[in-house]
């Protein structure tokens, strides 16, 4: 095992408070949109949609909580959620409830928080992986 670095887990304590913001701001933005969908899809797939946002946001905020070494448990739970939310986001491209514009941002906003909790995931599988 690598030595362990102090240093760096306050790198990693930087990057997991800097994905509450941003998570903030896709979320915002998911929802302007999702209330502008049509009305049969903003009921069904939108209400999903919301769903799998507030989950992330909480386990997001558990991250942050939890003792350093159960939060591996919770990257993973995120990153499922971001890959869910991408497979959302092309149904409503692919059915055209959104347009590329649209999609394209959102895409951007989700994958920068998919960017910081895969760097989280590497950093706690390296380090804390053992404990679980």
């Amino acid at each position: 095992m690598e030595q362990y670095n102090p240093l760096e887990e306050r790198q990693i304590e930087n990057k997991t408070l800097s994905i509450i913001p941003k998570t903030e701001k896709y979320i915002q933005y998911m929802l302007d949109l999702i209330f502008k969908l049509p009305r049969t899809e903003k009921f069904s797939i939108g209400t999903e949609y919301k769903t799998s946002l507030y989950k992330m946001m909480s386990e997001i905020i558990y991250l942050s909580k939890e003792p350093l070494e159960k939060r591996y448990t919770h990257t993973i739970e995120i990153d499922t959620l971001v890959q869910i939310q991408r497979i959302y986001l092309r149904i409503m491209k692919n059915n055209r409830w959104i347009d590329e514009k649209k999609f394209k941002v959102s895409l951007d906003l989700l994958s920068e928080i998919g960017k910081i909790n895969g760097g989280l995931i590497k950093f706690y599988g390296k380090n804390y992986k053992e404990s679980i």
